[in-house]
């Protein structure tokens, strides 16, 4: 499995911070791709997720603010309904943690 675009990533998810209602949810899937414990077949699925978002071509361009975004979410919550056993109480915790230093970074309250 090809490893996942960590500095792509995390780029393209401050840029759309502001835009993501569901960013918790996302930062949970992303962490639960990254982790050692997580099985092969769940980090693919959600790495396939995961490349979606970052991916510059999408079915829904992502500058539409919102609405752009609304086929990354329903990608995203197929892979998370498809693993949702293996998205730990950890994951979420490790996804706040790291969202809300990303909107002090960035200067959002």
């Amino acid at each position: 499995m090809a490893e996942l675009d960590t500095a792509r990533f995390w780029a393209k998810f401050k840029a759309a911070l502001s835009h993501l209602p569901w960013a918790d949810q996302f930062l949970a899937a992303y962490y639960c791709a990254t982790d050692t414990q997580t099985p092969a077949r769940v980090k693919a699925i959600l790495a396939g997720a995961i490349g979606y978002f970052i991916l510059p071509l999408d079915a829904i361009p992502d500058f539409f603010v919102l609405l752009g975004y609304t086929d990354d979410l329903a990608v995203l919550l197929l892979a998370a309904k498809a693993v949702e056993g293996h998205i730990t109480d950890a994951h979420r915790d490790r996804a706040k943690a790291a969202l809300q230093a990303a909107k002090d970074e960035a200067g959002q309250p």
